[in-house]
């Protein structure tokens, strides 16, 4: 187990001071690699939270450049670096604001050729792509290296998340065999409906990775931001998808060694 600096002591002193966390569930974030994609106004809001929280690595995927219309929800972004790769620009802030943390930028999107590597590079990954090509590909490669991932997405003032674990929650394909129709760019959008759904992703990794409270397994979280209403759904596998029908169930283990019962 890796040991804190006097530094990260005095940095996570009050997280450290919830119920059922301490040094130990602090020690746990900086042993963890979290994979997160799709960084913008979720996806970077997300890593901005876990780079807080001190997790010790995180792999950031984003292809193409940033948009000035995507300044009213990417907190990781500046005015200046409009035009350029955001990815870059994430790892930069995050750098700036927690240097105890280990930032990869990858410029690229989720591709069929890369997503093997980026999955078992990490110990989850959050889900924030835009699109659902690159869900459903980030999905299936965490079923087939076994590796939990959160899943977190918003159109408009809706929003849904998940925590799946192969094997023992529904996956992807599960919940959406058929994808809703959320697959363009350009959406309607609210930086602090992102931002909300962003901050309730990053507590599912900090729960999983940590062990001090219980994710959302099995359950759908849907969010009308509009009227304020949250619901949680039960969820169930589809012993017949196609993705995850023939996973047998397990057991997670907290990075680097610590296990947890799902």
């Amino acid at each position: 187990m890796v040991n804190l600096t006097p530094t990260e002591l005095d940095r996570y002193r009050r997280q450290m001071m919830l119920p059922n966390f301490g040094e130990a569930a602090q020690k746990r974030l900086k042993s963890a690699t979290v994979l997160v994609t799709g960084v913008g106004g979720l996806g970077g809001t997300a890593a901005l939270y876990l780079a807080v929280a001190g997790v010790g690595r995180l792999i950031l995927v984003r292809g193409g450049d940033l948009r000035r219309d995507d300044m009213n929800r990417q907190v990781l972004m500046t005015d200046d670096w409009v035009g350029k790769p955001r990815v870059f620009k994430a790892k930069e802030t995050l750098d700036a604001i927690n240097p105890d943390v280990q930032v990869e930028a990858v410029h690229d999107y989720v591709t069929p050729e890369n997503v093997d590597g980026l999955v078992q590079s990490a110990d989850m990954a959050i889900d924030c792509a835009h699109n659902f090509t690159e869900r459903n590909l980030l999905n299936e490669a965490c079923v087939r290296w076994r590796k939990p991932m959160v899943e977190a997405a918003m159109d408009g003032m809706e929003a849904y998340l998940t925590t799946i674990i192969p094997g023992v929650t529904p996956c992807l394909s599960c919940l959406f065999p058929e994808k809703p129709d959320w697959d363009r760019r350009g959406f309607s959008v609210l930086g602090a409906v992102s931002g909300t759904l962003a901050c309730l992703a990053s507590l599912e990794a900090i729960k999983l990775i940590t062990g001090f409270s219980q994710p959302l397994l099995s359950q759908l979280l849907t969010m009308d931001l509009v009227r304020l209403e949250f619901a949680k759904r039960r969820s169930y596998r589809d012993r017949a998808c196609p993705v995850c029908g023939n996973t047998a169930p397990w057991r997670y283990s907290h990075p680097p060694s610590i296990e947890c019962e799902v």
